[in-house]
């Protein structure tokens, strides 16, 4: 099988305003690029983001919803939900872009990355081998095996494995130091050309990026850090790298883990610890809901210390990705701390599973509640049955003194449908249907989907989430362009108009446990009537 059309290269550049000269952890403006040979460049502008996708789907989203929502532009696919089956599916796929062809996604409008581990997943984990990762599977991934699969898949980016302990309690320094030799050690596998064969400087390579390991300690990130600046490398390392004379001369970005980070400053309590008598139906309910990580602002500033710890004494101007930041507010603070560049929407596209309409923007408007504003709505809430308004509000408010939001609609496919390009006919008799303008779905309309558990609910949810955190991003962009020097005091606007503790999410698990234990009440008792009719009562007939 011949490799040469591993040709892609991911490009990364800061703008003028963000040079060389910048301070190393402060605000940046700049632009992810994919280039691909005879193509026009998939460009992200940053700060930005990247769709999470679950066994490489977006949730919720069906090819043509996730194809006519333009937030989304660059995919994350964790590999370990497939490996199920040898060989694992995504690897069956021929042809050029195997892996966007599979799974949906259009080579010309979206970056595919693929990565081992969902990034946002806390689970515990048996321990790492020499070359051997654990993953939530059932059975783990090698190291050559890791390389071979990127291969063959060909994803525009590629994450290098990472020894990232995902067990209880601190670790000892033996312990931090096999991490971080295995880490730089499979960096380097990695890092290794596409075809072996061809020695020339020109050899197709793969688009990497590395987890920044070390774990809570400052010095063993630093440690990490300077394991990627290293030289002279081993005799076999380095000829097996070459023409890279260190390992980050083949990196692309950094990418930082939140989850394992904010999981070893707090564990949060286990059920365990919960009288039997107290566990109830509705808990239960309350368990299944989806849970999130929801940091507050001191836990935020804990992290900030160790993402720095990583990147002091790398190059500033490559890629800077953080993976599970748990809200708006930490998104921010990270951005003004420590300069990343892409962020991950799994907690907005979380939102959009228990019934949640985000209804925030970038700079916050000026009008303030007295106990903070709601990031968003929970849709499941009795108020909005007959309430006919758009699912946000913030896009017509005034954000500063003399401005207004660029839009006064979210430009979701809920809040701003398009007319389909050609009308469904029957038959050659058939009137054309004239185009008409179609009106923005409403919150009421959503309400009604959430209690008659229509998909159709969360499809609007999702496609509405991921556009309204694309439309903050674009707010953060304009302020750091036009006025960045109140980019901080626009962020302590922000921390004070919007309750940071996301309460509107505790709220949204509870109605969502409510309505799908009315839903258990209400199949249980269609089932024993038609028990007490002498009929069977099965699933498929209660549907």
């Amino acid at each position: 099988m011949s490799h040469t059309k591993h040709t892609s290269s991911l490009r990364f550049r800061l703008h003028d305003r963000a040079s060389e000269t910048t301070k190393i952890f402060s605000p940046r403006l700049g632009a992810a690029s994919l280039h691909r040979p005879g193509s026009a460049d998939i460009e992200v502008q940053t700060p930005g983001i990247l769709t999470s996708t679950v066994r490489g789907l977006v949730p919720h989203l069906a090819r043509d919803t996730m194809r006519a929502t333009q937030a989304i532009r660059w995919v994350n696919v964790p590999f370990e939900s497939f490996l199920e089956h040898t060989p694992p599916i995504l690897t069956l796929q021929n042809g050029p872009h195997p892996l966007h062809r599979i799974l949906g996604f259009l080579p010309e409008r979206h970056i595919v990355s693929m990565v081992l581990r969902d990034p946002s997943d806390d689970r515990e984990m048996p321990p790492n081998g020499k070359d051997f990762v654990s993953a939530n599977c059932i059975r783990g991934m090698t190291v050559s095996d890791w390389r071979n699969h990127a291969i063959t898949c060909e994803p525009d980016v590629i994450l290098a494995l990472s020894d990232i302990p995902f067990t209880a309690g601190g670790l000892s320094q033996k312990r931090l130091t096999k991490s971080i030799e295995r880490s730089a050690a499979w960096l380097a596998d990695i890092l290794k050309p596409v075809d072996m064969d061809d020695i020339s400087a020109t050899r197709p390579r793969l688009n990497v990026l590395v987890h920044m390991a070390g774990g809570s300690v400052l010095a063993a990130r630093k440690e990490f850090a300077y394991s990627l600046l290293e030289t002279p490398l081993d005799g076999e390392e380095a000829s097996a790298i070459r023409p890279y004379k260190i390992l980050d001369d083949g990196v692309s970005g950094y990418a930082f883990d939140l989850v394992p980070l904010h999981k070893a400053f707090s564990d949060p309590p286990s059920l365990d610890s919960v009288p039997l008598s107290k566990v109830s139906v509705r808990r239960t309910a309350m368990e299944l809901s989806p849970a999130f990580n929801i940091p507050t602002p001191e836990a935020t500033a804990k992290l900030v210390p160790l993402l720095r710890a990583s990147l002091e004494i790398l190059p500033p101007t490559k890629l800077r990705i953080a993976h599970s930041a748990g809200s708006p507010h930490e998104m921010l603070y990270l951005v003004r701390d420590v300069g990343i560049d892409i962020f991950d929407a799994h907690w907005a596209q979380r939102a959009a599973d228990i019934g949640i309409a985000l209804d925030f923007t970038f700079p916050a408007p000026i009008t303030v509640d007295k106990n903070g504003r709601d990031i968003g709505h929970n849709m499941y809430d009795a108020r909005y049955a007959h309430d006919f308004s758009q699912f946000a509000d913030s896009f017509a408010e005034q954000t500063s003194e003399d401005s207004l939001a660029p839009s006064s609609r979210c430009s979701c496919l809920a809040c701003s449908p398009m007319p389909p390009p050609s009308a469904l006919r029957h038959s050659t008799i058939d009137e054309p249907v004239p185009t008409r303008q179609m009106k923005p779905n409403t919150r009421a309309y959503l309400h009604h989907l959430l209690h008659t558990h229509e998909m159709g609910a969360n499809v609007l949810l999702a496609a509405h989430n991921l556009s309204v955190l694309d439309a903050f991003f674009a707010g953060i962009r304009s302020v750091l362009s036009s006025r960045p020097d109140d980019f901080a005091r626009e962020v302590e606007r922000f921390a004070h108009v919007y309750d940071g503790e996301l309460k509107i999410f505790m709220l949204a698990r509870k109605a969502w446990a409510d309505v799908e234990l009315a839903r258990g009440k209400g199949r249980l008792a269609r089932e024993k009537e038609k028990q007490a009719q002498g009929t069977l009562g099965t699933a498929v007939e209660l549907d």
